[in-house]
């Protein structure tokens, strides 16, 4: 597994069909409203032509990929809940029980449900089972991950989203499990912009004022410790990261380098679009951001990103909750190409023509 791969990949990833977007923009503005009304619709009906090459794309089936990893960083005590929960949490995905399943059955999305580096051994008919490791290293004394293990969890990620294309999916989301993994994300926002730490770490899963401090200085320690290289995702990626945030960063460039739509969840979600982004710039256009997340340190790592929110919920859970409700919007945006006539067709004075 060599880093080769991954600069291979990102080599592969072509920038958007910019004829492709011009002519939505210009059907957009045949049709019967004020030019640009429809707003974010509009921008998002823009970039499906711009990633599928069609003005009125076919958006076939829906995944969410919820990946699912451990943290050896739980060990310092930076969660409110215990590491147990990642398992029991997977087995509720995988037994259609978490809020990501209700909102997918709701938006007609299928979940997939992958152990790319859960601290348990876990069967069930519908699991992916990808498992890299049982969990990182504790980042607060080592680097979560081999440079090695961090590509194999990427590659992980790239041939997923490959297996799904083939089978009939269209679009994807991103969602994850594991506690531990919003220390894992402020770690990556922090080094990868150089937000300050009192930014960039929030509450997670809901801690006190106390162990917001312990959880900031245990990220600091982790940073001194790893000295991590800035200006090398990978490198990063490996020494603060996580599995389950290195399978969701290929899970990110497998839909730029196949041309599908990829939906970006919360905070953890997009702590791994930012290193899909840093390895491969152009993946960016490929990206919808779906929510801002209640999570601190959520809006810098969109900007950093170059991402803008389509909905503000106020929610915090992960799992793929919030992209997972952007898709019916995304969905309109076609149909608003598909279906609304066009001042010629409806016999509607336009604009140009006073």
């Amino acid at each position: 597994m060599s880093v080769s791969y991954i600069e291979q990949i990102a080599g592969e990833i072509q920038p958007l069909n910019r004829k492709a977007v011009e002519a939505a923009a210009r059907h957009l503005d045949q049709l019967t409203k004020p030019p640009g009304s429809l707003g974010r619709l509009e921008e998002v009906a823009k970039q499906l032509a711009g990633i599928t090459g069609e003005i009125a794309p076919e958006l076939g089936k829906k995944a969410v990929v919820v990946m699912a990893g451990d943290h050896g960083v739980c060990e310092e005590g930076v969660s409110a809940f215990p590491a147990e929960v990642t398992p029991q949490m997977v087995l509720n995905f995988l037994n259609g029980g978490a809020a990501v399943n209700v909102l997918s059955r709701h938006t007609g999305a299928d979940v997939v449900c992958v152990d790319i580096g859960v601290n348990s051994d876990l069967e069930h008919p519908l699991l992916y089972s990808r498992k890299v490791r049982k969990g990182t290293r504790n980042m607060a004394k080592e680097a979560a991950m081999t440079p090695e293990e961090t590509v194999q969890a990427i590659r992980t990620g790239v041939e997923l989203v490959k297996e799904l294309a083939g089978s009939g999916y269209t679009m994807f989301a991103t969602g994850e499990m594991g506690i531990g993994n919003t220390t894992a994300s402020s770690a990556l926002l922090a080094v990868l912009t150089g937000t300050d730490i009192g930014v960039s770490v929030g509450r997670g899963t809901g801690i006190d004022d106390a162990k917001l401090l312990h959880k900031q200085a245990v990220i600091e320690r982790a940073i001194a410790v790893n000295k991590p290289d800035a200006d090398n995702p990978l490198d990063v990626l490996a020494k603060v990261g996580g599995l389950e945030i290195a399978g969701l960063t290929g899970v990110i460039l497998g839909a730029a380098l196949y041309r599908c739509p990829i939906v970006i969840d919360g905070f953890i979600s997009s702590a791994a679009a930012l290193v899909a982004s840093r390895i491969a710039p152009l993946s960016a256009s490929y990206m919808i951001a779906s929510h801002l997340s209640q999570e601190q340190g959520h809006a810098r790592l969109l900007e950093a990103v170059g991402l803008s929110p389509m909905l503000r919920m106020d929610m915090r859970l992960g799992e793929g909750t919030g992209a997972v409700l952007a898709f019916p919007l995304i969905e309109a945006a076609v149909k608003i190409m598909k279906e609304m006539a066009t001042f010629a067709s409806a016999g509607v004075s336009s604009a140009d023509n006073h």
